[in-house]
């Protein structure tokens, strides 16, 4: 049975990840990024209209006012619309949720190896303390992947403007801004308590390993007339 201890840290470390999906799940719902496209009739140099791509990793919406016309607003599905754009843009995007649910995954995978590194000592196997390593490093780095990704997408990309024209083609665009949202934002505690989970372990076997350390030096430092004996 594991000490009180182990026990402790292990149902940390499983605490910080359950808490890290539940913010990457809520994440994946919400809005991701706003880009504001400045916009004119085809033909004028009069850019005072502008279009507002809003993305989420399912769904978008994109508000146009005066680009052309008055104010309106259309949803869309966000695989649907990127698939009618092409090029970079749909591959980033599918890349960036791929990469999301494989972090759930990981994560998923590191919550089952600390509960059941709470109750039993697999200390040489995979299931181990290096598994939880394995899991939790994997979510951190894929997530910070995909924060990298996205904003490369939404920011270098011609995503928004691509999107425009699937649904007004007589505009000329001009410069963009992008606001990321709450959805994008929501990765970086997710990272930081995949981290905690890391760091959880660390510090517990490294206490384990000291404790070790100081219970066997006695018997190294005796001396040899004792050791004889």
């Amino acid at each position: 049975m594991p000490s009180s201890k182990k026990i402790l840290y292990f149902i940390s470390s499983a605490v910080s990840t359950a808490v890290s999906v539940g913010l990457l799940g809520f994440g994946m719902s919400q809005e991701w990024s706003t880009t504001t496209v400045l916009c004119a009739r085809d033909g004028t140099d009069e850019f005072n209209g502008t279009a507002a791509v809003t993305m989420g990793l399912f769904n978008g919406s994109l508000f146009r006012d005066n680009c052309p016309g008055f104010q309106t607003e259309a949803s869309f599905s966000a695989f649907d619309k990127l698939l009618e754009t092409g090029g970079a843009p749909p591959a980033l995007h599918f890349l960036s949720v791929i990469l999301l649910a494989l972090c759930l995954l990981f994560s998923a995978g590191s919550i089952l190896l600390s509960l059941y590194n709470s109750v039993s000592n697999p200390y040489q196997t995979c299931m181990g303390y290096v598994g939880v390593y394995a899991c939790s490093s994997l979510s951190a780095c894929l997530s910070v992947l995909v924060l990298i990704l996205f904003v490369i997408n939404v920011s270098v990309t011609n995503l928004a403007e691509e999107v425009v024209f699937t649904i007004v083609r007589e505009v000329e665009l001009g410069k963009k801004s992008v606001e990321m949202k709450v959805g994008y934002y929501l990765v970086i505690p997710y990272t930081v308590l995949s981290l905690l989970a890391i760091g959880l372990i660390y510090f517990y076997e490294h206490a384990a390993y000291t404790h070790k350390q100081e219970q066997e030096k006695p018997t190294e430092d005796a001396p040899m007339e004792t050791m004889m004996y």
